[in-house]
């Protein structure tokens, strides 16, 4: 019965999600054709065009999505719990391989989905930069990162299934503060082994951008750039890390596109997401989610096992945690979107107010638009489960008012 309840709760999952797509397809077809917006009236109908072609796509990774959902809990599992290949292994290992079979499986059956998106999609429309060679390079690294990164991580938390009861509760733990642990350590280690990062250059800008977060008290490491021009053509700045760590990083792409106001009046909105602590807030909604996630697989009744054909280990709850954790996210999406939303009209306001004219970001915004293809409107359903930003033509309808 419980089988049957998970597989039922999946399946409208999937219905919503496909019903959602083809809703917003729908909408992008008729808008496309429309009065033009922000974008000449090429531009406009060839970001239509692009959208419409990743939503399809997006139906096709959610009915594969949906498949290998099945296959697991039908077949798989059992498969993979059975194998002679890793029941030979010692227990430590065994689980190890239980779990990377698992997301082996999944890698190599969607792979031709990112394959498709990134080297016809994305090529297609200008976007995608990157080699084929240079695209193995980072699936490599990618790899090594998951195996020293992900080992400990299992290890820990099969460890707290085998010796306490409240092993959700620890595992919880234990996986929140790595995620904290991730996002302080991602500007200095993980992100220059992909990208080439130096210190900007550009001594004028330099001070510009330290003359901003003095002003607000954003005490930074260093202001940095990439190379994301080597990968991929749209345009994109981030504050990471923690603490001493933190780093502006700006995309080469940005700093070509946009002149030094109009990044000042970007910057300046990622600074009012700083000042009024929607980092904190966005860990700690992200916080509740997993802790959800975690607190329903830690009460799974036993008899899912049995219709599964499995015996319960950590190794099978990992799984589970990674098969559920999609329709979990999926269910507080419009949640938190209503939040990210609030939250991003109002560090426009601080970008604004920081950059000392509305007139900047919102001649940012127009360009990141036009530079990124990203057509303007979406359907209302696709936004309220989907986005984390207003739509552009909200935010800037929004600055208008603001009239500095």
């Amino acid at each position: 019965m419980e089988l049957q309840i998970l597989e039922i709760i999946f399946f409208l999952y999937t219905l919503l999600k496909i019903y959602i797509s083809v809703m917003q397809i729908g909408f992008i077809n008729f808008e496309k054709r429309r009065e033009p917006f922000l974008l000449s009236s090429d531009e406009y109908l060839k970001a239509g065009n692009y959208t419409v072609e990743k939503e399809k796509l997006n139906i096709a990774s959610t009915i594969i999505e949906y498949g290998l959902f099945i296959y697991w809990l039908r077949d798989g599992l059992e498969f993979l719990q059975n194998s002679q290949l890793i029941n030979s292994m010692g227990d430590s290992v065994s689980s190890l391989l239980f779990v990377f079979g698992f997301l082996t499986i999944n890698y190599i059956v969607t792979l031709p989905i990112e394959l498709y998106e990134k080297f016809k999609i994305d090529k297609k429309y200008g976007f995608n930069k990157s080699t084929v060679k240079l695209y193995i390079i980072d699936q490599l690294k990618g790899l090594v990162l998951s195996v020293l990164i992900g080992s400990p991580l299992i290890l820990g938390v099969i460890f707290f299934v085998e010796h306490y009861q409240l092993w959700w509760l620890y595992s919880f733990g234990l996986i929140f503060f790595f995620i904290v642990f991730i996002n302080m350590v991602y500007p200095t280690l993980i992100a220059p082994m992909y990208n080439k990062m130096q210190p900007l250059q550009d001594e004028d800008l330099n001070r510009k951008i330290m003359n901003l977060l003095q002003g607000v008290g954003f005490h930074s490491s260093g202001i940095f750039t990439i190379d994301a021009s080597k990968r991929d053509s749209r345009l994109n700045a981030y504050f990471g890390g923690f603490g001493k760590s933190k780093r502006v990083v700006l995309f080469d792409t940005l700093i070509e596109k946009l002149n030094h106001q109009e990044l000042l009046a970007v910057l300046g909105h990622e600074l009012g997401h700083f000042k009024n602590g929607d980092i904190y807030k966005n860990i700690t909604i992200m916080g509740v989610v997993i802790f959800s996630i975690f607190a329903l697989i830690g009460n799974i009744p036993d008899a899912l096992y049995s219709d599964l054909n499995i015996e319960k280990s950590g190794a099978v709850l990992i799984v589970l945690f990674l098969l559920i954790a999609s329709v979990i996210g999926f269910i507080a999406m419009p949640i938190m979107g209503v939040i990210s939303r609030h939250n991003e009209y109002e560090a426009d306001k601080m970008g604004s107010k920081l950059s000392g004219s509305s007139l900047y970001l919102k001649e940012a915004l127009r360009k990141l638009v036009v530079e990124n293809r990203s057509f303007p409107k979406s359907h209302p359903l696709y936004i309220f489960f989907y986005y984390t930003h207003p739509p552009v033509s909200e935010r800037l309808k929004e600055l208008e008012k603001q009239n500095v």
